[in-house]
């Protein structure tokens, strides 16, 4: 008994010692006891955690981020898809033209929220039981040092908040039995309003409120997350906390299914009619004029997969262009919807002390709506059809296309790449600028002096957690609930605020999704496609790799050469070597190995039980 006593003792001597090495543990910033305690109430002295606050003034945070939009889709780029409240924070704030997401969701948001390689967090593929694996960089589940911006802001005197897609709860977690320690709550986030998953429709959602599953109510999702998102601000103004608060927005669209009532869609009737390749003409000469490419720029040519719009017969030419004023409607009604909180928050006198990032898209415009879109039909249908069945299926469902029935709804890969002008390729090609560069906008009225401006620096998703917290005054820290964190990787955007001039800080940065791969160091560029002559669609194998060859790199100047059309990997093949080499630099220090490919998802050789 004595023996027991005495471990006792030393182990919570153990325990205050680190507590008062420490400023947070587990009890969720409970100090070390700093009075006295004596035999009686006289002898004795009281002593309590002071609240958390944050920095005096800090301002709101609103985080937006949109699902596969291309870098040329919206007004904002020069797009023709009337996109008014991104114009107008744009041009009240700074538009960021060479910032960069990793090519697909999953990995984005993770190193979004994070702050960190997508792999240092564990989200190289998915959450997904098919696409992820049991190695540190594709198991899917965030770490507890890999703190999250809502936990380092919640600590810091914030309330937080999150309405719509999540995309980080492994599926085998997403039931309401749990565990919700990866639910969106379990990170960090004081209310969540959304989905947990990768995608859902967008009038029958895989709905989930807080830690609970919730029926939707019929209307669309944007809808519903906009005024959730507002409510869980109202209701922290009315308890006059006196707190800032961190939002997340984050809705589904426009990933697919692209799904919006006809008065969105019908507003862009025959405005696609001249095809996907007037569109990319029309959509450069408008980037040209608003310097958002560099003059002397030039398109690359369409992709010779993809046919010519004046060699369509008559009937696919209707087809598709409904499928473009489908989506188009769909953009403009998300950008509406983002509107409302907007315009919530200048009604209610905050927005002028709101820092709000806009990134218009997680990865470049989606190639998975095939050569022919796709309405109904899940893909394990359209592999058993052939390539003029599909067209067949979509002429006699076309009335259905963007509709609640329209369950699969996507449009044809000619339109992803219109819509990632001026760059190629697109979605899941983290080899190439069309999968990986999305604008950003940085709106602040009290603090953003050049308005109206365009920004150029070199900018990833691992840049907005340093940002925030630098503009914001929080350091980042040590400790988060008594487990010691990890560094964040990302580099701060603010040194470019008010210089349009300063050179970029953010000099090195890696990509790497199912086998396509790129590493960029100040201004060149090193890539290696999974997939050099596309998607073979012809065998109805989407996404399997035609003639892979690991050794074939390109190599690009991007400082004279923004969109990738010269290849200069014969010509400076010393060049080409030293980025090879760097990037397997990267690959072993950010858990990149092994080496996960498409061909391995496809033919299920990962997430076994052994």
């Amino acid at each position: 008994m004595k023996r027991r006593i005495i471990t006792a003792w030393i182990l919570l001597g153990s325990a205050f010692s680190y507590l008062e090495g420490y400023p947070q543990n587990i009890t969720q910033q409970q100090q070390a006891f700093q009075g006295i305690i004596g035999r009686t109430l006289a002898d004795s002295k009281e002593s309590w955690t002071k609240p958390v606050k944050a920095p005096a003034g800090a301002p709101n945070v609103l985080w937006i981020l949109l699902d596969d939009v291309g870098f040329g889709a919206t007004s904002t780029l020069g797009g023709v898809i009337s996109t008014p409240t991104f114009d107008s924070l744009a041009h009240q704030g700074l538009t960021y033209t060479n910032f960069h997401t990793t090519a697909i969701c999953a990995p984005t948001r993770s190193a979004l929220l994070t702050g960190r390689n997508s792999h240092s967090v564990h989200m190289g593929g998915f959450a997904h039981v098919a696409m992820s694996a049991g190695f540190p960089g594709y198991d899917g589940r965030i770490p507890s040092d890999k703190g999250t911006v809502a936990e380092i802001l919640r600590e810091s005197g914030y309330n937080t908040f999150a309405v719509g897609k999540y995309g980080l709860t492994p599926d085998e977690d997403a039931t309401d039995a749990g565990p919700f320690d990866r639910w969106p709550t379990g990170k960090g986030f004081d209310h969540f309003f959304g989905f947990l998953g990768s995608a859902t429709d967008q009038y029958k959602p895989d709905l989930v409120e807080d830690n609970a599953h919730v029926q939707p109510d019929g209307r669309h999702l944007n809808e519903q997350i906009t005024d959730k998102a507002i409510s869980f601000i109202e209701r922290q103004q009315k308890a006059n906390s006196g707190k800032p608060f961190f939002l997340y927005y984050a809705p589904g669209a426009t990933h697919s299914p692209h799904q919006v009532a006809t008065e969105w869609s019908d507003l862009y009737k025959g405005k696609f009619d001249k095809g996907w390749d007037v569109f990319r003409d029309e959509v450069f000469k408008r980037q040209k004029q608003l310097g958002i490419i560099p003059a002397n720029a030039v398109l690359p040519g369409r992709n010779s997969n993809i046919k010519a719009w004046n060699k369509l017969p008559e009937e696919e030419r209707k087809l598709y262009a409904r499928f473009m004023e489908v989506y188009a409607g769909y953009l403009s009604y998300t950008d509406h919807e983002v509107g409302r909180v907007i315009n919530y928050l200048k009604a209610s006198k905050q927005l002028e002390n709101t820092l709000v990032f806009v990134i218009i898209g997680d990865n470049g415009a989606s190639k998975e709506g095939t050569f022919s879109g796709t309405i109904d039909l899940p893909r394990g249908a359209t592999n058993k059809l052939s390539q003029q069945e599909i067209i067949k299926h979509n002429l006699e469902a076309s009335g259905e296309i963007g509709t609640p029935k329209s369950i699969q709804g996507n449009y044809p890969l000619g339109w992803a790449q219109a819509l990632n002008t001026p760059f190629k390729q697109w979605k899941q090609d983290a080899n190439s600028e069309g999968g990986t560069r999305n604008p950003l906008i940085v709106y602040y009225p009290k603090g953003i002096k050049d308005k109206g401006s365009i920004r150029s620096q070199y900018g990833h998703v691992i840049d907005l957690l340093p940002t925030t917290l630098e503009y914001t005054g929080i350091k980042a820290p040590e400790y988060i609930r008594g487990i010691k964190q990890d560094s964040i990787q990302g580099t701060s955007l603010v040194y470019s605020f008010d210089d349009a001039k300063a050179a970029s800080q953010h000099r090195i940065q890696h990509y790497y999704i199912f086998g396509a791969r790129s590493i960029y160091k100040d201004g060149w560029k090193a890539a290696l496609s999974y997939h050099p002559d596309l998607l073979d669609l012809s065998n109805n194998k989407e996404g399997l790799p035609k003639n892979y060859v690991e050794n074939v790199w390109e190599l690009y100047n991007l400082n004279e050469d923004f969109n990738e059309r010269i290849d200069l990997a014969k010509k400076n093949p010393a060049k080409l070597e030293e980025l090879k080499a760097l990037f397997e630099v990267q690959a072993k220090k950010f858990n990149l190995y092994p080496y996960i490919t498409w061909d391995d998802v496809y033919h299920t050789r990962i997430h076994k039980n052994y």
